[in-house]
């Protein structure tokens, strides 16, 4: 990945910023999005102090502007977008008498619209250059929904969906598209929806990070469309 540039949204924390640190020690430009600029610059002297590179973007994920700027920005700092991580998710828990359609509209614009338009932002520019990486967050609820996830577990079997149908899309110019889908990982999304959680359960951020980056990786050039699922 040594002098790749990779584009990560959400990612302030969490998960999100363990990709932004795993393609940064590797070599990897990282531009990370996320609302919060706090975040941002949390996760820039992260990767600055162990000698990474990073540039950061305030972005609303949901707001088509903000994406297309995330991506020209990007595109005029470093010319090029590697690989695309759609990592920003949001996974408030609610049964359906508690789901208004305020909250439903909520999930399906951060979970579903987002990947959306993060995908279309960075195609064109990926089918120019001859080739990139499209990785999008998906979840094992997206499989294996409980109660209070339904809609949260319909959007991530979108992303699965969508991932699959673009993949063949973009085979013949070289993109490469995947989704990967952790199931409970320790992070400040995990603890707001299920603080008792068992903690020998979880996986870590950089678990899912490394998956991320291995399947970003030239050797996978060959497999694309895949959902990859990781579990403790």
């Amino acid at each position: 990945m040594a002098e790749r540039v990779v584009v990560v949204t959400g990612g302030g924390h969490g998960i999100g910023r363990a990709i932004c640190l795993r393609f940064a020690a590797d070599g990897a430009h990282v531009m990370a999005a996320s609302r919060s600029t706090a975040d941002l610059q949390e996760t820039k002297m992260l990767i600055e102090a162990a000698g990474g590179k990073c540039s950061i973007h305030a972005t609303d994920v949901c707001c088509e502007d903000d994406i297309n700027g995330l991506i020209e920005t990007t595109l005029g700092r470093y010319g090029r977008v590697d690989v695309m991580v759609n990592n920003a998710g949001v996974a408030p828990l609610a049964n359906i008498e508690e789901l208004d359609a305020s909250l439903f509209d909520t999930i399906m614009s951060v979970n579903v619209k987002a990947v959306f338009l993060g995908c279309r932002a960075v195609w064109p520019v990926m089918k120019k250059q001859g080739g990139g990486v499209i990785i999008s967050t998906s979840s094992c609820a997206s499989v294996d929904p409980f109660p209070g996830f339904a809609v949260y577990g319909a959007s991530k079997s979108w992303v699965n969906a969508w991932t699959k149908a673009l993949a063949e899309e973009g085979r013949s110019i070289g993109i490469r598209v995947f989704a990967v889908a952790p199931g409970a990982v320790e992070t400040r999304m995990l603890r707001d929806a299920f603080p008792e959680f068992p903690g020998d359960q979880t996986l870590q951020p950089s678990d899912v990070a490394d998956v991320v980056f291995t399947v970003a990786d030239p050797t996978f050039r060959h497999t694309t469309g895949q959902t990859i699922f990781l579990k403790k």
